[in-house]
């Protein structure tokens, strides 16, 4: 860099770092409230979830309980809410594609 070149701009930077973080955090917020839903058994184990983590309702289909063997609903349940997860992590993932370079920086 030469001597003749301008410095940085350290005003201008922190007003696009705090304009990055409204966006990070609108970002963040519009997945939160947005809702996955995590299946297993063909349909029978459905969980749904917010893109926050937030687990909402299960269900499962009484023909499943109806075979009276308790593991494979448990199993149902643990794949289904696997799913939940991966689901919420691709939203994640898409919504804040753009910015999730930023969060290590800014949140």
């Amino acid at each position: 860099m030469s001597n003749e070149e301008p410095g940085i701009d350290f005003g201008a930077l922190l007003e696009q770092a705090q304009a990055m973080q409204a966006q990070l955090a609108e970002a963040q917020e519009s997945v939160a409230a947005q809702e996955v839903e995590g299946v297993a058994g063909g349909g029978v184990v459905r969980i749904v979830a917010t893109g926050g983590y937030e687990f909402v309702s299960v269900h499962i289909d009484p023909t499943v309980l109806a075979d009276g063997d308790p593991s494979m609903v448990e199993d149902l349940i643990l794949a289904a809410l696997h799913d939940a997860i991966d689901r919420i992590t691709e939203l994640n993932s898409s919504a804040l594609g753009g910015l999730s370079g930023l969060t290590g920086l800014l949140g």
